[in-house]
């Protein structure tokens, strides 16, 4: 889940310029384990990873009201942080990524699951899913890394493998967010005076609007159910036209789950203040030492661990992580 921008070497930047395609950009990340939890959470840890793996799980589950029965696919599963939180509780669980290498991450950590599968795609494609064979699907922080084409072409196929009336659920960096918006000045930044002989990163993080989303939504066969943008995110759910549910009742169901589907103010506030790190030269001590009241919200553990991994990853730029946060 890559909610944050890694300060990277120049190196990294230049390979990730060089990367030909998406396969070759992810399978690179994640050329070691080590490299895959980086890639998906900026962690190297996976208690890091269950940690943020069962906060968006709750998210996925309440905005799809999953249910035992269910079938559901997760395009973009890196390393399964989602779907080892998620699958004990449904029929079937597919993860389906780009890249083999995050695949084998994912079952390794998902081995002892007997209701999985794994599917690697070869481009923007779902060719070697079944037409209506899942009753959900979801894609949490991969459209943010799409060219718009590819976005809609997995639109379409996610609707053609889902049943009539299937849910789907995903996000992308809003634009109109004031949040999202200083998110994208961090990527405009990195351009201002590259080499204009140079094509941009392969893999950049992508940027939309509501607007936007809605319109793709729509021509790719799908009723949008609801839409939340009070964060630097745009999360969606919507409904395969055709089938019995019952838009109405779901957009009900929604609005009342909205708590615990949408990204909190205190989760923007922390994000807005992280970009104060990554982009704009704040050190992470100010950060870590402003996230003392745990009270405030479940949001305050979670970054403060981030900011750990953040600052032990980035050693040569920060100095050494004390030895209290180790």
């Amino acid at each position: 889940m890559h909610y944050h921008r890694r300060l990277q070497g120049a190196a990294a930047i230049d390979h990730a310029m060089e990367a030909k395609n998406y396969k070759s950009f992810w399978d690179n990340k994640a050329s070691t384990r080590t490299g895959a939890f980086i890639a998906v959470d900026g962690s190297a840890n996976e208690d890091v990873a269950r940690l943020t793996g069962a906060y968006t799980a709750r998210q996925v589950a309440a905005a799809l009201a999953l249910e035992p029965g269910d079938r559901v696919l997760e395009l973009g599963c890196g390393v399964g942080r989602i779907g080892r939180e998620l699958a004990p509780k449904v029929a079937h669980w597919e993860g389906a990524d780009i890249s083999a290498n995050m695949l084998g991450v994912a079952r390794e950590r998902l081995a002892g699951l007997a209701n999985v599968g794994f599917t690697e795609l070869r481009r923007s494609s779902l060719e070697s899913l079944a037409t209506d064979s899942f009753d959900k699907a979801y894609c949490v922080a991969v459209f943010i890394h799409m060219d718009k084409e590819d976005f809609l072409l997995y639109l379409e196929e996610l609707a053609r493998v889902l049943k009539p009336g299937g849910l789907l659920f995903f996000d992308t960096w809003n634009l109109a967010h004031p949040v999202g918006w200083r998110r994208f000045a961090l990527e405009v930044g990195q351009y201002r005076n590259a080499d204009p002989g140079q094509r941009k990163d392969v893999a950049r993080n992508q940027f939309s609007t509501p607007e936007e989303v809605r319109i793709c939504l729509e021509h790719c066969g799908f009723e949008v159910l609801q839409t939340y943008t009070d964060s630097p995110w745009v999360q969606s759910v919507a409904m395969k036209r055709g089938g019995s549910r019952d838009a109405a009742a779901e957009r009900a169901r929604l609005a009342r789950d909205a708590v615990n589907i949408a990204y909190t103010p205190l989760w923007t506030e922390l994000f807005d203040a992280m970009i104060r790190v990554t982009g704009e030269g704040l050190h992470p001590q100010a950060m870590i030492d402003a996230l003392g009241d745990d009270s405030r919200g479940e949001e305050i553990a979670m970054f403060r661990v981030w900011y750990r991994e953040l600052w032990r990853h980035n050693e040569a730029h920060w100095g050494p992580l004390p030895a209290a946060l180790a």
